[in-house]
């Protein structure tokens, strides 16, 4: 292949290598397109399951306090429940005693009890009829408890149903609270679905378009190779036609200094003075001593 034959084969292959290189830089932009893409989706994917995970933690912590609510509900049955009972047993009891309860007061026992008590201590009895008194004491303490009994049954029971009363109080809010968290909970359960579905939609997306990058590069590669084997080819081209020039110059060069040395061994031949230049020429030579 002549010289000017590699020169414009050159030009074919330099013009070749811009389109080459205008087809890969559209590429590369198609390909940095795509990738912002996916990572913008990529980065909503992300927030979305952080959005997620809080929304389940709230949704856990009001399952775990519904859970413990019902806990307290279930031992507040079983409490109240256990003072029913022995609210029960205690009206009965109450009944019985009632039953047999004296028929003085309370109120008239402790003053027969106190004067009778008075009379021993300020009035001389002999001994059988102050055991006679110790005795009626005695015999009126037994009915007198028998009031303090009942009254402190009666007291036990007003306690009982207060207590029972707080527990119905506490379990109405339970319930209440209970029903809150739970409702709550469900709201928040459809909630998270509706996010973890919109998840899948974008990461479905950025699999789409992770994929379009994938496919984009493929393309680009052999592009790639192509401008790679052209720019060789030019190279090649390029130095085979410098190590042309370079010997063309290195015969032109030699012919110049075959003729300048033919002319100046004439001149020498002829006696005549040679310049300096020639006569450096005829000494690389070792010429000029000979002579």
């Amino acid at each position: 292949m002549s010289k000017q034959q590699k020169t414009r084969k050159i030009e074919e292959l330099t013009h070749k290598l811009s389109e080459l290189k205008a087809q890969r830089e559209k590429l590369e932009a198609e390909i940095r397109d795509w990738a912002e893409k996916r990572d913008k989706v990529n980065e909503q994917f992300r927030k979305v399951r952080a959005e997620i995970a809080e929304i389940r933690d709230e949704r856990d912590g009001l399952n775990a306090r519904v859970k413990e609510l019902k806990q307290q509900r279930e031992k507040a049955k079983a409490d109240l429940h256990a003072k029913i009972e022995e609210t029960k047993k205690l009206n009965i009891e109450i009944e019985a005693l009632t039953e047999k309860k004296p028929a003085k007061s309370l109120k008239t026992l402790q003053k027969e009890i106190a004067d009778i008590e008075w009379k021993i201590q300020t009035t001389p009895f002999d001994l059988k009829d102050e055991k006679e008194l110790v005795k009626q004491v005695k015999l009126l303490e037994i009915q007198l408890n028998a009031h303090k009994k009942i009254d402190q049954l009666k007291q036990k029971l007003f306690e009982l149903r207060t207590e029972a009363k707080a527990l119905q109080i506490n379990m109405k809010h339970s319930h209440e609270e209970l029903t809150e968290n739970a409702q709550n909970s469900q709201q928040i359960h459809v909630k998270m679905l509706e996010k973890i579905e919109e998840s899948k939609k974008l990461k479905t997306e950025a699999d789409s378009l992770h994929k379009l990058f994938l496919q984009a590069k493929e393309r680009v590669k052999p592009i790639q190779d192509e401008f790679f084997e052209v720019s060789n080819q030019i190279k090649k081209l390029k130095d085979e036609i410098q190590k042309e020039e370079n010997e063309e110059k290195k015969k032109s060069e030699n012919a110049l200094r075959e003729k300048l040395e033919k002319q100046a061994r004439e001149k020498l031949k002829q006696g005549e003075k040679l310049t300096w230049e020639e006569f450096q020429l005829l000494a690389e030579k070792g010429m000029a001593a000979q002579d």
